[in-house]
Formats: structure tokens, sequence, C-alpha cells
């Protein structure tokens, strides 16, 4: 990894700060998966559906069963 030095206005660093906190994540983790999302598209150009993959969180383990479920009819195990 890295390290880099960025400089923010007050708003964006309090903004900042405030999300990661809801986020139960540090402030340099917030900032590494913004960009990380902001990269994303150009990553992905051949599969644009890509962009989205990863971007919300349940916090649900058999999250994917229930999208199995909805999706395919099928049940949870």
């Amino acid at each position: 990894m890295i390290r880099t030095q960025i400089s923010l206005d007050a708003r964006a660093y309090d903004e900042a700060k405030r999300e990661a906190a809801r986020a139960g994540i540090s402030l340099a983790e917030f900032l590494r998966r913004s960009v990380a999302a902001a990269l994303a598209p150009t990553r992905q150009r051949g599969q644009p559906w890509m962009r989205y993959a990863g971007a919300l969180s349940s916090g649900d383990p058999g999250a994917s069963q229930s999208v199995d479920s909805v999706v395919y009819g099928r049940g949870r195990p």
C-alpha cells in the first residue's frame, strides 16, 4: 500500500468523517473505497453492470441466498 496525503476543505472532511463513522470504518478506508468506486467504471468498461457490484452491503451473510430466492424462486436452505 502506498501512503499519500490529501487536502480537503473543512466541509468535505467533516462529511467524509461522518459517513465513515456511520459505516463503522476509518476515514482512510472510506476514502480508499470512494476512490475505488470512482475508478470502477474505467476498470469495468467491458462489463458496465459490474460498476454496481459491491455497491451495497446489507450486513446479512445470507443475502445472496435471499436474492436467489427472489430471482430464481429458491428458498433459503
